[in-house]
């Protein structure tokens, strides 16, 4: 099923991430889009994900330099931008791959599109993660512990469902049940046409 490979995956590019846990760290793909461009696709924006997780944690720190959090906040920006032509381009993979599919009658639409359910099934393996390592955590105490095991099973059923669900998703397209219709997100405050600040800059 596709949501084993992406599950997979998403948790390669985490624990890889995790052995510098750095967001200074270079960034190389471990999947030859040649070969396989899906999970080529699928590595990358996991690990845009984990790498602005690390990025939001810094920039709640209460004793940042105003500077340094400016600089962040750009990152950050510059961040969601690259997640979303990710999530494009997995859309567009979907797109393709399924472009010669008869579409019924009585097909339906989806109210997202495969790459934004894959977006947050991408998300939900950074929250485990991160849930299990409060589980563990040493310095916490079993109070705590308990409570994040509580939302770590949560987590767990979560992406058993969202899993299912994108799996269902792919079959109904594949067999033209339901159809592919994909909005471009349309960012407006990047855009120094749209954004009326950046717009007043020229």
């Amino acid at each position: 099923m596709f949501s084993e490979k992406a599950n997979s995956i998403f948790q390669d590019a985490i624990a890889t991430y995790k052995v510098l846990n750095t967001i200074d760290q270079p960034f190389e793909n471990k999947y030859d889009k040649n070969n396989d461009v899906i999970a080529h696709l699928l590595y990358r924006k996991c690990w845009i994900d984990t790498v602005q997780w690390a990025y939001e944690d810094i920039i709640r720190d209460p004793n940042i330099n105003p500077d340094a959090a400016l600089k962040l906040k750009r990152m950050i920006d510059a961040s969601n931008q690259d997640r979303t032509d990710t999530v494009e381009f997995i859309d567009s993979y979907f797109l393709d791959k399924y472009k010669d599919v008869e579409v019924k009658e009585d097909a339906k639409i989806n109210s997202e599109s495969p790459a934004w359910a894959i977006d947050r099934l991408s998300i939900l393996a950074l929250k485990i993660y991160h849930m299990h390592l409060e589980t563990v955590r040493d310095d916490a105490s079993q109070s705590h512990k308990d409570a994040c095991q509580k939302k770590l099973d949560v987590l767990l059923d979560q992406r058993v469902d969202l899993s299912t669900a994108i799996d269902d998703l792919l079959e109904d397209i594949s067999k033209g049940d339901k159809y592919m219709k994909v909005y471009k997100q349309m960012k407006m405050y990047n855009d120094d046409e749209l954004n009326p600040v950046l717009r007043g800059q020229k």
